[in-house]
């Protein structure tokens, strides 16, 4: 889960699924003369869409943390039940798309190889990496993809998870390296522009402007206990957040 909080002091919970849903329209829309293109395209979008498919269900009891009062968000969450949720998560996908289970297992992998928490037990982390990189060679097998288009698309997974992250949560500013363009790795600049809207220099759209969604619900106050969260999420009302990506002006 996300949080946001407002300058009401209220907070916004966006479920891990809602926000992969607008990595999966940032997929949709991708794609130019100096981008390239996306392929293969569906199964990629789908990927990008389903990325945290894992959280889906903890995303509607999520444990609460004493120290805020809120639910645990993707970071705050203890190690080891967010190894649980990511543990089999792509294997879900298995029967729809084996590719897009790829992408889901290598975004898996590659979080728990660059963020693993300090002083975190490492048998954990080489027995979860070790059993989804198997996962990956297994499927892969099957489908016979070029490794290259496949290392390209897991980056281009996380760039839209880290463009969507930033969209959710509100940051001002982010600069996002290895970034599959046509024919290199490049850099893009995000900045927030205030009422949603968002500068992104270069542009990496098929279309001018780009216009993409996520839901979430509002909540009140603090809590000390599960039971009051859970009952407060089931009240909460929703929200339906909107933001707009614009072209940064030359000169």
């Amino acid at each position: 889960m996300l949080i946001r909080t407002e300058d009401d002091g209220s907070a916004l919970a966006i479920g891990q699924p809602s926000h992969a849903w607008i990595s999966g329209q940032l997929a949709r829309a991708w794609g130019n003369a100096d981008f390239g293109t996306v392929e293969p395209w569906e199964e990629v979008c789908l990927g990008a869409e389903q990325h945290d498919v894992g959280w889906s269900e903890w995303d509607r009891r999520p444990a609460l943390n004493p120290d805020t009062g809120l639910p645990h968000t993707f970071i705050d969450l203890p190690i080891e039940p967010k190894i649980a949720l990511w543990s089999g998560a792509a294997a879900r996908l298995v029967t729809q798309s084996r590719y897009a289970a790829v992408l889901v297992s290598m975004h898996g992998t590659g979080l728990f190889e660059r963020y693993w928490p300090h002083g975190a037990d490492p048998d954990l982390q080489r027995r979860f990496l070790e059993s989804e990189r198997e996962f990956q060679r297994e499927l892969l097998d099957t489908l016979g993809a070029d490794p290259d288009e496949v290392r390209r698309n897991h980056l281009l997974v996380r760039v839209w998870d880290s463009m969507s992250l930033a969209l959710c949560l509100g940051w001002e500013e982010i600069k996002l390296e290895e970034v599959p363009a046509a024919d290199r790795l490049t850099t893009l600049e995000l900045k927030a522009l205030g009422g949603g809207r968002v500068e992104l220099d270069p542009w990496p759209f098929t279309r001018d402007s780009l216009s993409v969604q996520a839901e979430a619900r509002r909540l009140n106050g603090r809590f000390e206990e599960q039971a009051a969260l859970h009952a407060a999420l089931d009240a909460a009302p929703w929200q339906r957040l909107r933001f707009e990506l614009v072209r940064r002006p030359r000169g």
